[in-house]
């Protein structure tokens, strides 16, 4: 009887090597991920939360079982990810013996070629989340989508991504709250601000910022004719509390109320529960309209404009250092990210990185995280081997 290596799932593959390489690939995030520190780290919030008088200080507890639930996970995923790397081993050398012995168990090599597998993408998982070096990488994300050139079929277009970015969220197992959505004037949307919640939800999609660009033919072109149109995505981080990093002035706001619109329950459309804050200072402007009452959606719409106040405050102290490098270019057409073409062919193409997919379906359909890990490693300059 032929040995494993002949015939089945397993034909030809050199599963000693391939542990190998997975082992030096763990032996790699090991260090860069410095799990020495963080087990050490871990310890010491572990004693802290230990404490009997830690809630005595309920900002100082927060923080501290905050830290200690991500120094956690991340330590308990590595050990795990560990033992499972030593009992794929154990599983080769049943399969080796197997084979050698001259009665291969097929079954056996089957569940080593699934173990490999498994453990090949969960490396690549860490390696992807050691990307993350941004300070709020780890948070939710706030995000804004809004039609800009290209009349009702960007607007259709702002739809279309929306839901994108909800199915993207969905095979994840975030979770998607939608703040306001603002109806086009014949179909799609004008604007919309939505919450992702998932661990890394703000450190991926910050990779989305940007013009995407669709090409299709226009279905609302008597003569159906190709049309070009854009929108435009924005992220900030959504932060618990931001009063450290911002104060907002009553005075610097106008609130104007409305009645919401679209989906949300009996409320809908029968009360004035919507509002719109416009900070005037910036002219940033923020409309929640989900809740149920004006007063929970002045409130979330407060929060979400803190959360991007200290965004733009950030992005002025970056800009600011930037600047003393010199001048620097935009290094995309009007910050034109991606273009989605469905006519005359089809396909989905990152200017930024070059990662391309004749499956446009699937990338409409939520399949963003190629792209995404490519602008990540672009970033870091962290390009994959």
């Amino acid at each position: 009887m032929a040995p494993p290596e002949d015939q089945g799932a397993g034909s030809q593959r050199d599963f000693a090597a391939e542990l190998r390489a997975l082992g030096d690939r763990v032996r790699e995030a090991e260090g860069y991920l410095g799990m020495a520190a963080l087990r050490h780290r871990k310890a010491e919030l572990e004693d802290q939360a230990g404490r009997p008088d830690l809630w005595d200080d309920t900002e100082r507890a927060r923080a501290v079982t905050t830290e200690l639930g991500r120094v956690a996970d991340v330590v308990d995923r590595f050990d795990a990810l560990q033992a499972s790397l030593d009992d794929t081993r154990v599983l080769a050398e049943l399969v080796e013996e197997a084979a050698a012995s001259g009665e291969p168990d097929e079954g056996l090599a089957k569940e080593l070629v699934d173990a490999v597998q498994a453990l090949d993408a969960r490396v690549g998982q860490l390696e992807l989340e050691a990307l993350f070096s941004g300070e709020y990488d780890d948070r939710d994300a706030i995000c804004e989508v809004h039609a800009t050139a290209g009349g009702t079929d960007a607007q259709d277009w702002a739809e279309m991504l929306v839901r994108m970015y909800q199915r993207w969220a969905e095979r994840r197992g975030f979770s998607v709250e939608v703040d306001e959505a603002t109806p086009g004037q014949e179909a799609g949307l004008l604007s919309a601000t939505f919450i992702i919640r998932g661990h890394h939800a703000y450190g991926l999609l910050a990779t989305e910022r940007g013009v995407h660009r669709l090409v299709r033919m226009s279905p609302f072109d008597a003569q159906h004719r190709r049309q070009t149109s854009f929108a435009a995505f924005d992220v900030v981080p959504f932060l618990d509390d931001v009063s450290g990093e911002v104060d907002i002035d009553d005075k610097d706001l106008r609130v104007d109320t409305y009645r919401s619109s679209g989906a949300g329950g009996q409320h809908v459309n029968k009360t004035t529960s919507a509002v719109r804050l416009t900070h005037l200072p910036t002219g940033i402007v923020v409309a929640v309209q989900n809740e149920r009452s004006q007063h929970q959606n002045k409130a979330k719409a407060l929060q979400i404009l803190a959360a991007k106040l200290a965004e733009r405050a950030r992005a002025d102290r970056q800009a600011e250092l930037e600047s003393l490098g010199g001048e620097r270019m935009e290094s995309a057409w009007g910050n034109q990210i991606r273009s989605y073409v469905l006519a005359p062919y089809q396909l989905v193409k990152d200017l930024r990185t070059q990662v391309e997919t004749g499956n446009v379906d699937a990338v409409l359909d939520g399949d963003l995280d190629p792209f995404m890990e490519a602008e990540l490693r672009r970033q870091r300059g962290n390009p994959r081997p």
